[in-house]
């Protein structure tokens, strides 16, 4: 690093960094799209009972689709992590954050012993099995890795395993910053909540009758 990078301030040296899961995007659009074309059609041709069944089940459908789907995002920035998850939004400044691990699924772990769980960071057992078989042959994956080791090239890392190692430098950098000290804030999302309730309650009654 040159001096001139020593002498910048940090949120200038460091762009705010973005964790989303493709596949989950993918399917999301798909399911939104089926969704879509499933409902429309009954909307359009369906009996009155038919029709509300359709504007029920599509105020149930859509909401959920895109609360596991679309709207899980992480965000990493100089003073907080923001965790964006299907039904909340926990903002969790770096010194209140005590670890970040991956087993069945990444975690965040806060200094009074909460745990967040990160859902745009999905964990493959599939891509770790990939990532230790390539390892252990010295070959170079693609163009996600982590750090050298030694002569023996870069270590590949499955994608979850590499956004944690990312997010922990971000965290090691600015942990003992006094504008990324606080406590967590978690806010819950009602505009996706209520209309799921409403979609639920809606289709129990009409199932009733």
């Amino acid at each position: 690093m040159t001096s001139q990078d020593r002498s910048s301030p940090p949120q200038q040296q460091y762009a705010e960094r973005s964790y989303r899961s493709p596949a989950a995007l993918a399917g999301g659009v798909f399911l939104l799209l089926l969704g879509g074309w499933l409902g429309g059609d009954a909307l359009l041709r369906g009996a009155a009972h038919t029709k509300l069944m359709a504007v029920f089940a599509l105020l149930l459908g859509v909401p959920l689709v895109v609360a596991y789907t679309l709207r899980p995002l992480v965000r990493a920035g100089d003073d907080r992590l923001t965790v964006r998850n299907p039904f909340r939004t926990v903002t969790l400044p770096w010194g209140s954050v005590e670890t970040l691990r991956a087993a069945f699924s990444t975690e965040a772990v806060s200094t009074s012993g909460t745990t967040y769980q990160l859902w745009a960071i999905p964990v493959s057992l599939r891509q770790r099995k990939k990532a230790g078989r390539q390892a252990r042959r010295g070959a170079t994956p693609g163009p996600r890795f982590g750090p050298r080791a030694g002569d023996d090239g870069p270590v590949p890392l499955a994608m979850a395993d590499q956004a944690l190692a990312e997010l922990r430098e971000v965290q090691e950098r600015a942990a003992g910053r006094e504008s990324a000290q606080g406590e967590p804030v978690v806010r819950w999302a009602y505009a996706v909540i209520a209309p799921i309730v409403v979609g639920a309650a809606g289709l129990t009654v009409m199932a009733a009758l």
